[in-house]
């Protein structure tokens, strides 16, 4: 007798994390971002280490030296390695961009989940959040600057204190996009069936929040976290081009350019890599926002 049972094999289900892989990879823009972005960091950070010309070492026999073995990307006005101070300046910049995205995603989160989830404070927040994104960045942040430079400096010495001054200048000047996008997103979740029952039996605000609303935008805040980064290196390095930023003696990769452009008609090269590790950073970060963007979207996720 024939068994004719079904012996077709069964094809094991997937964790939610193993099809935001899948779809990640899938994302070949987000993929080489990723891989881009990673080497960066890993570049700037542990460059220095290997590398044998320390940034702030001031030869003057070897200055304004082209391209070579010994320097591959030249020398400055005083003789400074390029390849040296461009790791130290990366660290600053990408130092100041993950900061800074911290302070704009924790304020920006908040601000969405309270204005999302209770009623009474949607308006006012709202209103509030319309207000910043009625100032003018820009000159706001040179103001900020302009105010609070000196007297941060001086409190908590130059270098410390125009970090913080630019982290908070960029974090309380780039939030509101990320309240918005949490705001919908919390609004749209407090009509779920399963929100609706654990309010059914008198789960708190608090662990409702907590339990239930923030683990389920953190696809939007992680996306919001990858694009944050990119604005505020741009941010921090257009302060430090227009000479607002760190001290001279500090590089960043804004400092950089801002000092290659004072040399612009003899050495044109200088402009160029600054300028190439800023497009690569910020061009590495937006892919891999849109690829996470797309991984994390269920909709997309289930084609």
């Amino acid at each position: 007798m024939t068994d004719t049972t079904n012996t077709e094999p069964t094809t094991p289900e997937r964790s939610q994390w193993v099809d935001v892989w899948h779809q990640f990879k899938a994302h070949k823009g987000a993929l080489l971002g990723g891989i881009i972005f990673i080497v960066i960091v890993f570049g700037v950070f542990i460059g220095p280490w290997l590398w044998p010309y320390d940034a702030t070492y001031i030869d003057i026999r070897s200055r304004n030296q082209g391209p070579s073995l010994a320097h591959p990307f030249g020398t400055d006005q005083l003789g400074r390695d390029t390849l040296a101070r461009m790791m130290a300046g990366g660290q600053t910049s990408i130092a100041v961009g993950l900061t800074a995205m911290l302070l704009a995603l924790g304020l920006g989160s908040f601000v969405g989940i309270m204005a999302g989830y209770f009623k009474k404070l949607d308006g006012p927040l709202m209103r509030l959040t319309d207000l910043f994104l009625a100032l003018p960045i820009l000159p706001l942040l040179l103001v900020m600057m302009m105010l609070f430079r000196e007297p941060l400096s001086s409190a908590v010495g130059p270098e410390r204190g125009i970090f913080i001054l630019i982290v908070v200048a960029i974090g309380i000047t780039s939030w509101m996009p990320t309240a918005r996008i949490v705001r919908g997103d919390v609004m749209s979740l407090k009509e779920r069936e399963f929100v609706l029952a654990a309010r059914s039996i008198g789960t708190s605000n608090k662990n409702m929040i907590t339990r239930h609303i923030l683990p389920n935008v953190l696809s939007p805040i992680m996306v919001s976290a990858t694009l944050g980064i990119a604005n505020a290196i741009i941010t921090e390095s257009a302060l430090s081009f227009l000479g607002l930023g760190f001290p001279p003696d500090f590089p960043t990769w804004g400092r950089l350019l801002n000092d290659a452009v004072q040399y612009l008609q003899d050495y044109p090269e200088r402009v160029f890599w600054p300028g190439l590790a800023i497009s690569l950073t910020v061009l590495s970060v937006n892919y891999l926002g849109d690829g996470l963007r797309d991984a994390l979207d269920p909709r997309i996720r289930g084609r």
